[in-house]
């Protein structure tokens, strides 16, 4: 099920998230635009399953990101070991009320507060097949420009077409990107 609709005022929500959810993804996603990675929320992988983020950084790793926001939350949740298939590295995202120690040693673990985001611990690697990598990646790209359609549709539809997504549309942001 795709999470956009070019019928709604947003087409990049979806409305299943917490406010609280969002708010740590929010912090995940901040730290990784420092650490350069290209980021989307809420990919379906080809299990079925939905990665709240996924990430590929500058070298081309894959990463998951599963955020949990209470104990609860984690302890009905146990899709996460599937995720391995599908990543380099997986993470736990949180926030600071829910308790640390409930986070497997074997995943790497964020801390959001919703502006930012720390890695308190670093997530293992476990390399793709070059296969499923292709596989992955494929699908993050085709998703991430079917995103950008649909944002820069409900955009122009709302006389809201800034410069930015007209400088990322048209490619400048991308050259200024790799003058960096």
């Amino acid at each position: 099920m795709t999470i956009l609709s070019i019928h709604g005022d947003n087409p990049l929500a979806d409305g299943r998230q917490s406010e609280r959810a969002l708010k740590v993804r929010r912090g995940v996603q901040r730290l990784f635009m420092e650490l350069r990675h290209a980021v989307l929320p809420e990919l379906t992988l080809a299990s079925g399953r939905r990665a709240d983020l996924i990430s590929i950084s500058p070298k081309g790793e894959i990463w998951i990101v599963e955020i949990k926001t209470s104990i609860e939350d984690f302890r009905v949740d146990r899709k996460w070991p599937d995720y391995r298939l599908h990543c380099d590295r997986l993470f736990f995202a949180t926030h600071a009320q829910v308790p640390l120690d409930i986070f497997p040693e074997e995943c790497g673990l964020l801390l959001s507060d919703g502006y930012e985001a720390h890695m308190l611990r670093e997530a293992p690697e476990h390399r793709l097949a070059p296969a499923t990598r292709k596989s992955v990646t494929q699908a993050f790209a085709r998703t991430a420009a079917q995103r950008l359609m649909l944002a820069e549709w409900a955009a122009e539809r709302n006389g809201e077409l800034g410069e930015s997504i007209r400088d990322i549309v048209g490619g400048s942001r991308d050259a200024a990107a790799e003058a960096d």
